[in-house]
């Protein structure tokens, strides 16, 4: 069995303290690279858009927009407004789609505010010490103060050090609706997964789907960055080929348990993070830290013809 594991140079892991010598320096665009790379990241795409019937049509406003929100926002000029001529120089998008797309009023995306409180209360129920057993399973909780023990933490108190936007009693709703919780009669809460995995929801799949892979791919782009000043971000995989279909189902049975196990640490690390900046008065960072696992049937090695065979085969003029 071959094993090979496959890193780029800007997928490297970054030092732990970058100072100036290490900082990278700035490149030259690669159009026909970035082009052809593009290209392979497209079919996913195209499946994506022909399992689910979206037409090429209902894309080019999109692109457009997020080419000409880009140029404004990332590239914009910092003593004056971008003109069309330059947004359209930047993109290639033609100025009277530049001029419209800026005038248009831009309907408001529905993130599901409810989503990201719920996945919060999960992390911090599967990485908070007071809400872990010593072997580090979740604890059941009772719904309110009233429902448990003095002094013993619930799940009223656990939604308020996430959200005070969001009442208790909604993102319990939730929770239950995605199959991530049961109720234990009346008082009690348990959590069923070790971490936030919905059942099937459309809304929430899609909405993953979005956040996920939208960051994923934001780190990518930033360390291929031509004017890149800052050290890479952390993006790296490891693959191996010639596998079984039993042995492929066994490692992703074992990625599982070790994505179970990282995660937890991760949030438990993050937690404390999240405490020590609530006084923090500096910009505010959000981080996202993942892992997938991909299993494919790998194209059939390509037979190559014999010298032999081949100057035989040749054709000979009468």
């Amino acid at each position: 069995m071959r094993h090979t594991f496959a890193h780029r140079i800007s997928q490297m892991n970054p030092p732990a303290q970058p100072n100036e010598a290490t900082l990278p320096k700035a490149g030259l665009p690669q159009p026909a690279l970035a082009a052809q790379a593009l290209a392979q990241l497209l079919r996913p795409l195209a499946r994506l858009m022909i399992d689910h019937g979206v037409q090429l049509t209902a894309l080019q406003d999109p692109l457009k927009l997020a080419l000409v929100e880009e140029a404004l926002g990332t590239y914009g000029l910092n003593d004056k407004a971008s003109s069309d001529t330059r947004v359209a120089l930047l993109t290639g998008v033609h100025r009277k789609d530049v001029r419209r797309l800026r005038k248009a009023p831009q309907a408001s995306q529905d993130n599901k505010p409810m989503l990201p409180v719920a996945a919060a209360v999960v992390a911090r129920w599967i990485s908070d010490p007071q809400y872990l057993h010593t072997d580090q399973s979740t604890r059941g909780l009772a719904r309110t103060p009233k429902h448990g023990q003095r002094g013993e933490p619930d799940f009223t108190s656990l939604v308020a050090e996430i959200s005070t936007d969001v009442g208790a009693r909604a993102v319990l709703d939730e929770l239950v609706r995605l199959g991530v919780v049961s109720l234990q009669g009346e008082s009690h809460v348990v959590l069923n997964h070790s971490a936030f995995v919905p059942r099937e929801g459309l809304v929430e799949s899609f909405h993953f789907l979005a956040s996920n892979v939208s960051d994923h791919f934001a780190v990518a782009v930033h360390n291929l960055a031509p004017d890149r000043r800052m050290p890479p971000m952390l993006e790296q995989s490891a693959f191996c080929a010639d596998l079984s279909a039993e042995q492929a189902e066994q490692l992703q049975a074992r990625a599982r348990q070790l994505w179970a196990g990282t995660v937890q640490q991760f949030l438990q690390t993050a937690t404390v993070a999240e405490q020590r900046s609530q006084h923090d008065i500096g910009p505010k960072h959000r981080v996202r830290f993942g892992v997938y696992f991909y299993d494919a049937a790998q194209d059939p090695p390509i037979a190559v013809q014999p010298k032999s065979v081949r100057k035989n085969s040749r054709k000979t003029k009468p």
